[in-house]
């Protein structure tokens, strides 16, 4: 079954192919993307049951054999990370459909936004399956391609600025992971995954430490982790909702996936964990402070967003087992939340024509179904018992604890806090936006500053069916989380195990042993 290794990849492509080929047959475009994720989270299914009954799947590109040749390989993270990825565009899809056909052809055109969300995709699984570091750089490269013209979309005055300070940013660290591929070939003559991670091991230990540093700066900068997350409060909410929403949800694991597969698999036990701790815990403490001082709800999601990337350098961090299993849990969960919220953030301004807390209020009486889609994945991210979002925190909690050490127990501390602090965050909104009575009227026009027409004309209207229909698939989805908890965590402490182990993968990609 090897042969369903490559589609992930293959089939949003084609699909973006075709999606250009019949530009200007708008429903057709629709149908063609819908089938291609469909395909592609069905592939992506399958993947997950092969690699957790039988073990890693691998295929050589071209028939050409590793390590000259380019590597695809899932195992149980890949195909996890498939499963929630394909998931979750595949609903952001939906609703971003349900926004074109409410909205018409105000807004973003369609034959530009269809072909670019599928290459988006094929990027995203490109990078999960990547065998090398190369290919893993390619697929960076063809997520960030798109990423620049999707957060750009509509041309406004702010979506330019906010989206320049994006493409700066995303080029720098780009450039940050090129030059440590160069590095890593220089010092190994390699860039294939399997078999790095034993002629590293023979390299002295100030050399890995500068391979170690140089490849964990530019997976930083991509999963904005403090104090290089700057830019992800003031380029994000500019963007239309489903960009933003998938961005936010998705852009960011892609890089806490790499630090994950690089530490594990190429630096294990290296020195740099102790620098994961620090991190994640400053990610933390400042992403959470920063959520509590905004006034608007997309801006203060994205500072959640930073802070809770904290939560997965802390389980990376402690470069245990449980702490792997439970920051892979977290991965998961905090891809379907945080979508979820972003999502619903864009049915609130539509509904009420702003995301200012400053100028909504009584949504809780205008729509409660919108006050629902957004209490509930609410509660989730602030870890409230029994959600996901609760138990994924008590398991990186439980991991601290029995790590022990006092930066493990500082990062105990600042979980618990964060976690009071994005319930007091979230509390905000759902009073401000939620129950207390508007001094202004949401049911009318609301801030049309620098929002494009279609919000403001659709402020006050009926919610588009197709919009809400998506939002509630992934709350759906988020409360599905907790109830199959028990075998997530399974999936994920074995995929823990396998990473820890590491023979897995690399038994799977040479049977005969790393030359």
């Amino acid at each position: 079954m090897t042969w369903l290794v490559p589609l992930p990849v293959v089939i949003p492509l084609l699909g973006a192919a075709l999606t250009l080929v019949i530009v200007r047959r708008p429903a057709a475009q629709r149908a063609v993307s819908l089938l291609a994720l469909s395909c592609t989270l069905a592939v992506a299914v399958t993947l997950l049951v092969l690699t957790t009954t039988g073990g890693p799947l691998v295929v050589e590109v071209g028939g050409w054999v590793a390590p000259l040749g380019i590597v695809l390989v899932a195992d149980q993270l890949a195909a996890l990370m498939l499963v929630v990825s394909s998931a979750v565009t595949l609903c952001v899809l939906v609703y971003s459909i349900g926004q074109g056909v409410a909205d018409g052809t105000v807004g973003a055109p369609v034959s530009v936004y269809h072909p670019t969300y599928l290459i988006l995709t094929a990027g995203v699984t490109n990078a999960f399956l990547a065998g090398d570091l190369f290919n893993l750089y390619v697929g960076f490269e063809i997520l960030l391609a798109a990423s620049y013209v999707l957060i750009t979309l509509g041309a406004t005055e702010s979506r330019i600025r906010d989206g320049t300070t994006y493409v700066v940013v995303s080029l720098v660290s780009s450039l940050i992971f090129l030059i440590g591929i160069g590095l890593v070939y220089a010092a190994t003559g390699t860039l294939n995954l399997a078999q790095l991670a034993g002629r590293l091991d023979a390299l002295p230990g100030s050399v890995r430490l500068v391979l170690q540093s140089v490849l964990l700066l530019a997976f930083a900068i991509k999963a904005a982790v403090f104090p290089l997350s700057a830019w992800l409060p003031d380029s994000y909410p500019t963007a239309i909702a489903p960009v933003t929403a998938v961005f936010a949800g998705l852009l960011t694991k892609v890089g806490v996936y790499a630090i994950i597969r690089t530490e594990t698999l190429l630096f294990p036990g290296g020195r740099g964990t102790d620098v994961l701790l620090v991190a994640a815990l400053l990610t933390m403490v400042v992403g959470i402070l920063g959520a509590v001082a905004q006034s608007d709800i997309k801006r203060l999601l994205s500072f959640t967003l930073v802070s809770h990337i904290g939560y997965m350098l802390f389980g990376i961090g402690l470069a245990s087992t449980a702490g792997l299993a439970a920051a892979i849990f977290y991965v998961v969960h905090h891809i379907v939340i945080q979508t979820t919220l972003f999502l619903t953030a864009g049915l609130i301004e539509r509904r009420g024509g702003s995301t200012s807390l400053e100028h909504l209020g009584g949504l809780a009486r205008l729509a409660p179904l919108l006050g629902v889609l957004f209490f509930i994945p609410a509660l989730n991210l602030a870890g409230i018992p029994p959600f996901s979002g609760f138990l994924g925190k008590l398991g990186l909690l439980q991991a601290g604890v029995g790590h022990g050490g006092v930066l493990a127990w500082l990062l105990v501390g600042g979980g618990v806090l964060t976690s009071l602090l994005t319930l007091y965050a979230i509390s905000r909104v759902w009073t401000l936006a939620f129950w207390r009575t508007p001094h202004l009227d949401v049911t009318g026009a609301g801030d049309a500053a620098e929002e494009s027409t279609a919000v403001d004309r659709a402020a006050g209207s009926r919610l588009p069916p197709l919009m809400v229909a998506a939002t509630v698939v992934l709350v759906v989805l988020g409360v599905g989380l907790t109830v199959v908890a028990g075998p997530l965590f399974d999936i994920t402490a074995d995929a823990a195990a396998q990473l820890r182990d590491r023979q897995p993968y690399v038994r799977a990609v040479f049977p005969d042993g790393a030359p």
